[in-house]
């Protein structure tokens, strides 16, 4: 029931702007628990990766003084990967394409965590 639920905000996220390729809500411990991913990527790798990316960058936020971590922003020559915090104990991650309109996806990637937040 869960899963459907976060299933289907990830699937309006991903359909919010053709600049999302992909997207997964992940537990803080790095577990996968909804996916909207390629099958080219490993589930479990994502999530641990994307787990620890947040960690750091929670650590690097309060270490360097910059306050509460809002997301972690990954630019590579192929897109962007985004993490944010969706609630205390899941993580939102996106991929998107190299030339997004960040804006517009920092809104709705905003939205779409705070609906998962609101489940978990």
């Amino acid at each position: 029931m869960r899963a459907d639920v976060l299933n289907s905000i990830l699937a309006e996220l991903n359909g919010s702007s053709a600049d999302i390729e992909a997207s997964a809500v992940l537990s803080t411990d790095g577990l996968m628990m909804a996916s909207m991913l390629p099958q080219s990527l490993d589930e479990d790798r994502v999530g641990a990766m994307g787990a620890a990316m947040l960690s750091l960058g929670d650590r690097t936020s309060r270490e360097l003084q910059r306050g509460e971590l809002e997301q972690v922003l990954v630019k590579g020559s192929k897109g962007y990967v985004l993490m944010t915090h969706a609630g205390p104990d899941a993580v939102l991650s996106v991929l998107c394409k190299p030339n997004a309109r960040l804006g517009l996806i920092f809104l709705d990637v905003k939205r779409a965590a705070e609906s998962v937040s609101k489940i978990i």
